[in-house]
């Protein structure tokens, strides 16, 4: 057993040298490298185009309208370190989707619950969020530890044959109730946070995300609780946006008194 205090000191080195800050200021675990999730990103995103069917050209245009705004206030940096890229694809379901590297994509079904631009502004700087935040990276490096965790405890204590399984399997358990979801929930807080300054920063009215999400409680059905779902409630997600609502419109102002106003037309 004399291996096991010299790997928890080399897994704490490398848990060390791998902290970044959030763009809220949040500590995050980076295990892996951006260029490579950036790559994968590029190759998913070239995927999804391949396999899933494409919205109209206008529904792109109004998507890639919105996207233009959000990015063109981001900071000159921001805007290069990306190849920002956005896609609207045929589906009753309402959801989007960011790749590493920027890569971004809508539902038709989501499109028909996000009314306005303001709405669908909501949506977009919400997954702008996540690339800015580096939330894939953090999510595979925290699977990526707690399973050399768990894999380390079943070595060190001995925990083999049925009932080592068992225990191992409640042990997993808890690590995906207790860590990894939590973790996802966490990361779709930030990006609600974060697309809220993001879509005010660009002139879009940060008021339209909460009814946004009105208009998703409206159409949703049946969901698991909050506990056991990789997004928060409704509910916590609108008391979280009204938390940092004047800062939004604050920012929101002084992106309108800049000349901020866009506009872009639905089809």
């Amino acid at each position: 057993m004399r291996w096991f205090p010299l790997l928890a000191v080399g897994v704490l080195s490398l848990t060390l040298t791998a902290c970044a800050t959030s763009p809220t200021g949040r500590q995050q675990l980076t295990l892996v490298s951006d260029a490579q999730l950036n790559e994968m990103g590029a190759q998913a995103f070239e995927q999804y185009q391949q396999d899933l069917p494409q919205a109209d050209a206008a529904s792109q245009r109004y998507a890639q309208c919105v996207a233009d705004a959000i990015i063109g206030a981001l900071p000159a940096e921001q805007q290069r370190a990306q190849d920002w890229q956005i896609r609207v694809f045929e589906s009753e379901q309402a959801n989007a989707f960011a790749l590493p590297g920027g890569y971004m994509g809508v539902n038709t079904g989501l499109l028909r619950i996000a009314e306005t631009q303001e709405q669908l502004a909501a949506v977009v700087g919400h997954e702008i969020g996540h690339v800015l935040a580096r939330h894939a990276n953090e999510r595979v490096s925290t699977q990526t530890a707690t399973q050399l965790g768990l894999s380390v405890l079943s070595s060190v204590s001995g925990m083999q044959g049925p009932g080592g399984q068992q225990m191992m399997g409640a042990l997993g358990l808890g690590a995906q109730y207790g860590v990894l979801l939590p973790f996802s929930r966490r990361h779709e807080s930030e990006a609600d946070v974060i697309g809220l300054r993001l879509m005010a920063d660009a002139g879009f009215d940060p008021r339209a995300s909460v009814t946004l999400w009105q208009n998703m409680e409206a159409a949703g059905g049946a969901r698991p609780p909050a506990w056991m779902s990789t997004h928060p409630s409704q509910g916590q997600r609108m008391a979280g946006l009204q938390a940092n609502m004047p800062e939004a419109i604050e920012r929101f102002e002084r992106a309108r008194q800049a000349g901020r106003t866009p506009n872009c037309p639905r089809p």
